[in-house]
């Protein structure tokens, strides 16, 4: 009887891997981000960019010795590689490389204060109209519908002209006028997050509606903002490009990328290499934000299958 026992087989059931259990969602997207071979090519290519950027006064004074607005009109339009400037000279002699280090510092500076300071309106309006609805829900839908009416692009031609042209102005108007997007999609995320059963639990031990929002609810928007920052920084890229095409962005002599394309646009013939690396660092650098974003939603979507 023992013997008979003994022998009797016993069923195993299968059990998940133990680097799934207990793991958050953002270890999980971490997880998934490390694995996403696109996505850390295009994080680590806009970090090398945003590094040299913010680098570019010690890159250009200290190891180069250049100096990005001396010119010298002898040597205009000078090809890439000769007498020493590695990107050649634009049409008053002055060295590209520098320019383009110190431009890509004021064009990324740009869209990413404005981008900032349009997610913080964006996010603040979003919860709490989200949370509260009624008359502010009604009263910011309104103000929103009101500012879409307008082209975007007609608002920014006016007040870019009305305010003084530089890099201050023209984050405000900006980030001033990028909130509504962001407001739109915080608010539907907030009105189903706050039918939940941890926001009900908080209200019942009770939390005030300014813990709830920005203790329970903000939390569980990060991957919303992260997403919407990285997109927010590549579009506010092009617009900042597209208002200096338009002669209402950052005057030179301050560089920017944008104004750098437009005012090489007349040179084609005799310097395209004045065209083609801004153009080219404009759209490594906004491929990279879309692709950051797209990898990031992919790593926080519960839906995903590793």
């Amino acid at each position: 009887m023992a013997q008979a026992e003994a022998s009797t087989p016993v069923v195993q059931l299968s059990t998940h891997d133990d680097d799934e259990v207990g793991q958050s969602l953002f270890q999980l997207a971490l997880r998934r981000l490390r694995r996403d071979k696109l996505t850390l090519l295009a994080i680590g290519v806009l970090v090398t960019l945003t590094v040299l950027s913010v680098t570019a006064p010690f890159i250009t004074g200290t190891i180069l010795g250049i100096d990005e607005n001396l010119t010298n009109p002898y040597n205009a339009f000078l090809a890439p590689g000769r007498e020493g400037h590695i990107l050649g000279t634009d049409d008053l002699g002055r060295d590209q490389l520098a320019r383009l280090l110190h431009a890509g510092r004021v064009s990324l500076g740009i869209a990413f204060t404005a981008a900032v300071l349009s997610l913080l309106i964006g996010v603040a309006l979003g919860v709490i109209t989200g949370f509260y609805g009624g008359f502010i829900d009604d009263s910011v839908n309104w103000l929103i519908t009101t500012i879409n009416s307008i082209p975007s692009l007609f608002l920014l031609l006016i007040i870019s002209a009305v305010l003084s042209p530089g890099p201050g102005s023209l984050v405000l108007v900006l980030g001033l006028l990028g909130w509504t997007g962001t407001t739109r999609l915080v608010r539907g995320e907030t009105l189903s997050q706050r039918e939940r059963e941890f926001i009900t639990s908080a209200r019942a031990i009770g939390c005030s509606d300014w813990r709830i929002m920005f203790t329970h609810i903000v939390p569980n928007l990060f991957s919303i903002v992260v997403i919407t920052l990285a997109i927010d920084i590549g579009v506010l890229i092009l617009v900042e490009s597209s208002l200096s095409f338009l002669g209402v962005g950052v005057k030179p002599p301050t560089a920017t990328w944008g104004n750098m394309l437009t005012n090489a646009q007349t040179f084609f013939k005799k310097g395209p290499h004045l065209v083609i690396w801004p153009g080219v660092l404009i759209t490594v650098t906004v491929l990279c934000l879309y692709v950051i974003g797209d990898g990031i939603r992919d790593a926080f979507d519960p839906k995903t299958v590793d």
